[in-house]
């Protein structure tokens, strides 16, 4: 499954980001809507959930993510809603981890 979230806050750091692999941080924005997909290395095996996928979250409750490689390109984000079925564009598509 996937989760769509709306950037709320994110730190300058994120836009520091130079190396090759992490270049995709550079590009986050306050007020986008990204995509993140639940994955099985990601999935818990007993509740076949992705921690931090804010399942019981709903309308203002704020959610904090880090990316991996950088943790200091961090920031809070709002879930919009949960999609059963993956339709995440190519850009702005993240994993669980």
């Amino acid at each position: 499954y996937c989760v769509e979230f709306r950037t709320e806050s994110l730190s300058h750091h994120c836009a520091l980001e130079t190396r090759p692999y992490a270049r995709w941080m550079r590009y986050l924005r306050e007020g986008h809507t990204v995509c993140v997909a639940c994955q099985p290395p990601a999935m818990s095996t007993d509740t076949q959930r992705c921690s931090g996928d804010g399942h019981n979250a709903h309308g203002d409750k704020i959610l904090h993510w880090e990316a991996i490689g950088n943790s200091q390109c961090q920031g809070t984000w709002k879930k919009i809603r949960q999609l059963e079925h993956c339709s995440c564009p190519l850009v702005h598509s993240f994993i669980f981890t």
